[in-house]
C-alpha cells in the first residue's frame, strides 16, 4: 500500500516527537522504527527524516548531540526537550481530534446512505 504523501507530512512530526519520548536515537533509528511501527509499509528516507529533525532542533522540540555507536562510528544522537514533550501532547490531543471525527465518518459510510444525509439546518 502507498501512504499519499500528505498524510505521511502530516504525521510525521507527531511520529518523530513520539518516538524519541522513548528514549534518545539516531537519525538511521528514528527511521528503522517508522518501518517497525507501520509494518514496514511507511518507508522514510533520510532526505525526509533529516530536513524534519534539523526542523525539530531549530523550534527547540529536539536537540542534538553526537555519540558514538557500538561499532565506533560517530552519530548524532537525536532527544526531545521539554518544548519537545510539551508539543507531543498538544499534537496528541490535535490527532485525537481528527482520529475521532474519522472514526465517526467511517462509522456512518459502515451504516449506509441513510448517514450520510446532510446535517439539519443544511440547504
Amino acid at each position: 500500500m502507498r501512504i499519499d504523501k500528505d498524510l505521511v507530512a502530516a504525521s510525521a512530526t507527531p511520529l518523530v516527537l513520539g518516538i524519541l519520548a522513548g528514549g534518545d536515537l539516531h537519525g538511521y533509528a528514528i527511521v528503522k522504527r517508522v518501518a517497525e511501527l507501520s509494518d514496514g509499509r511507511m518507508q522514510w528516507t533520510d532526505g525526509m527524516l533529516y530536513p524534519l529533525l534539523h526542523r525539530l532542533e531549530r523550534l527547540g522540540y529536539v536537540e542534538a548531540t553526537w555519540g558514538t555507536s557500538e561499532a565506533g562510528r560517530r552519530r548524532k544522537h537525536y532527544s526531545l526537550t521539554t518544548a519537545g514533550r510539551e508539543a507531543l501532547a498538544e499534537r496528541q490531543a490535535q490527532w485525537g481530534v481528527v482520529s475521532d471525527a474519522l472514526r465517526q465518518v467511517w462509522q456512518d459510510v459502515r451504516t449506509g446512505p441513510q448517514a450520510l444525509r446532510p446535517a439539519e439546518g443544511w440547504a
